[in-house]
């Protein structure tokens, strides 16, 4: 399932996650699940048409990771969730592990995503790239961006989200997701 809240230049977008066996290091290993949300430029591209007309819209670069995730055979346990203050074009850097996140996820996604200046500035995005409104309209939509987040780990937890893909087998990279 994806979900994408879209802003002036920015949006947020969400999606349930599965990987098989990602192996990103020790003490790592094994199928893990959960929720990934990401910060990125949107965009929206001219299109020939009438005032009618449907219009591309374009979910473009990242700027921040935040990936909830918890290894398949320790369910709500969350113990796999770190962020990516930064991406480098498509790619992100190393996970960063942090001791709230794994305490309280959704509280800390809400700290980073009400404080965007923050966060471009550890991404090394400069603001001006950003369009004024995008910060107080993220601001705002957090609770409903939160919202979102807690029916994905509530659907995950039931088994009915990030499910093996059919065919996956231990030691095989496969990532089943939007995102």
């Amino acid at each position: 399932m994806l979900y994408v809240f879209g802003f002036t230049r920015l949006g947020v977008v969400l999606s349930d996650l599965y990987f098989v066996d990602p192996n990103p290091g020790p003490g790592q290993e094994g199928a893990e699940r959960g929720v990934r949300l990401e910060v990125r430029f949107l965009d929206q591209p001219d299109r020939a048409g009438s005032v009618y007309a449907s219009r591309p819209i374009v979910v473009d670069r990242p700027v921040w990771r935040a990936d909830l995730l918890e290894s398949v055979d320790h369910p709500g346990s969350l113990d796999r969730a770190h962020h990516h203050p930064s991406m480098r074009e498509w790619e992100p850097g190393r996970r960063q592990f942090d001791a709230d996140l794994s305490a309280d996820p959704v509280d800390w996604v809400a700290e980073r995503l009400s404080d965007l200046g923050s966060l471009l500035d550890s991404a090394g995005i400069d603001r001006d790239e950003v369009d004024a409104t995008d910060f107080d309209q993220l601001r705002q939509a957090v609770p409903e961006i939160l919202d979102a987040v807690r029916r994905l780990l509530a659907r995950i937890g039931a088994g009915e989200l990030a499910v093996a893909p059919s065919g996956a087998n231990a030691g095989t990279l496969v990532r089943a997701g939007w995102l």
